[in-house]
């Protein structure tokens, strides 16, 4: 059995992927009431634990388990930030690193903006390492580009990967999995449900992956496409990134359109069926700072496979649940 603890699981984009990729989840924590209530609303079943990692908590009871995983906030390493790093109140990676230490699974997939590979935090990146070394681990950051496994958009992000020794021989980075959509590709059902005319027209035209959807923060950032930059390069895409659309443009819309939730999680890489909790800004939040299920899954699925390999020795005959049920 492959068991995973997620940290900072937001509304489950790093969930659904693990889940996809063979992982059951024994606890998920988030502190976000509305990403909390997604959670349990797509997975009933799920121990979803509204809580502060700060907090006080027994990991302890977790030792041992698979995996442990997060998408751990990014504004300390993000290049669009003051760039604090671990002298940022919202590091988050550090307290991750102490859970990790508690928990001492087989494996850690941590998720962090691009901005963690900066020079600048080098000497964080080997403290980090050293303390994982300490305890057996070997350290690997990959740079990830969400668009290498099928999702829409661009979406660079760091990945660190820490195995135990043992089990590290056998891990390798996917790479491209399958070729990804253009944003037209992806989103013209959505955009011509309500009958616009002018549906065809514009997945022509958008007809390039897209920029990185941008969720924002609880203090800062709303229901729109990120700043002047990001919404002029959603325009060249015939996007009006200035606000998110309640619904689809309708028979009668004029002008470039703008996305939905539901499109924006489609470029997440979500299925249209995994519902987002509370109102517009709260869901398009989820969805923006969200890390890509397919990523996940390809990631999550290559980590699965080092540990059943190394365990069980040659597991060729064997399948995946994903693949089983195709």
């Amino acid at each position: 059995m492959l068991r995973t603890v997620e940290l900072c699981a937001g509304a489950g984009g790093q969930a659904l992927g693990l889940e996809l990729a063979g992982f059951e989840h024994v606890a998920l924590f988030e502190n976000d009431p509305h990403a909390c209530q997604t959670l349990r609303g797509n997975r009933p079943d799920w121990a979803v634990h509204e809580h502060d990692l700060f907090d006080d908590f027994d990991f302890s009871i977790y030792r041992g388990i698979e995996l442990l995983a997060g998408g751990l906030p990014c504004p300390p390493f993000s290049v669009a930030g003051k760039q604090l790093g671990e002298k940022d109140e919202r590091n988050l990676f550090t307290r991750g690193v102490d859970i990790a230490e508690i928990i001492q699974p087989k494996a850690i997939m941590f998720e962090n903006v691009r901005g963690m590979l900066d020079p600048s935090f080098k000497d964080y990146r080997e403290r980090i390492e050293l303390r994982l070394k300490k305890i057996n681990y070997t350290v690997q950051w990959h740079r990830v580009n969400a668009s290498d496994f099928g999702v829409p958009q661009l979406r660079p992000r760091v990945v660190m990967v820490a195995i135990k020794r043992q089990y590290s021989e056998r891990f390798s980075l996917p790479s491209q999995i399958v070729e990804a959509p253009t944003v037209g590709e992806a989103l013209f059902d959505l955009m011509a449900e309500n009958g616009w005319p002018g549906a065809s027209a514009w997945k022509d035209h958008a007809n390039r992956i897209a920029p990185t959807i941008v969720g924002g923060s609880k203090k800062h950032g709303g229901p729109d496409l990120g700043p002047t930059r990001a919404r002029k390069a959603w325009a060249e895409l015939g996007v009006n990134g200035k606000t998110v659309a309640d619904g689809p443009p309708a028979v009668d819309h004029a002008g470039m359109p703008r996305l939905t939730v539901r499109m924006a999680a489609r470029l997440q890489g979500f299925p249209d069926s995994w519902l987002f909790s509370g109102r517009k800004t709260a869901a398009y939040r989820q969805v923006g700072n969200a890390f890509p299920p397919p990523v996940a899954h390809a990631i999550g699925k290559a980590i699965g496979a080092a540990l059943k390999e190394t365990e069980r020795g040659n597991t060729a005959d064997q399948q995946w649940p994903l693949e089983a049920a195709e």
